[in-house]
């Protein structure tokens, strides 16, 4: 079974990363094409990216990155869920991606952003990123608007169309995630 990863994006006391990942993991529980789990960044405590030997290398010393590779490697795809914050995505999931290198490699990415614009530019900036790590980010994405897709700038409340959304960003990342398993055997 194709195995995806719901990465929680944001480390932030009060943070919507959490809220949001849950919504998303609910509709993609439905699901029978795939496996998801939630993951959140915050469990992992990653301090600022500490390794002294480059991820590209795999060459990895402390017990924090390893255990961050562990839980990272086993996925086949990912959906990245991030706040906007300045015109980018979190610093906390910037430098969680940062970490590693080969994990990331061959495999799908999704993408649920939110804030004032949607999430629109941190969703640009980690596809840029998704890119230099290897990963194929599909073309689907979901922008949940501050103004209308959350009650009080802070109560997440999407609408129907809404989840149609997620799913249709959710069929292209496991139909990616399936097709890349024969460049990473």
């Amino acid at each position: 079974m194709t195995k995806i990863a719901i990465i929680i994006g944001s480390t932030r006391p009060g943070r919507k990363a959490e809220d949001v990942a849950k919504w998303v993991y609910e509709i993609a529980a439905k699901r029978d094409d795939a496996s998801f789990e939630l993951v959140d960044i915050a469990d992992y405590a990653l301090p600022l990216y500490d390794e002294p030997i480059p991820p590209v290398m795999g060459n990895y010393k402390h017990a924090h990155t390893l255990a961050w590779s562990e839980r990272i490697k086993g996925f086949d795809g990912f959906v990245f869920v991030t706040p906007e914050y300045n015109h980018s995505t979190s610093g906390a999931l910037k430098n969680a991606i940062d970490y590693l290198y080969h994990e990331w490699n061959d495999k799908a990415a999704g993408f649920v952003g939110y804030g004032s614009a949607g999430g629109s530019r941190a969703v640009e900036h980690l596809r840029q990123i998704a890119g230099e790590l290897r990963m194929a980010d599909v073309q689907a994405q979901v922008s949940l608007s501050l103004f209308h897709d959350f009650e009080n700038f802070s109560v997440l409340k999407p609408g129907p169309k809404q989840e149609a959304s997620v799913n249709n960003m959710l069929n292209q990342v496991v139909a990616w995630s399936g097709a890349l398993k024969t460049l990473r055997s």
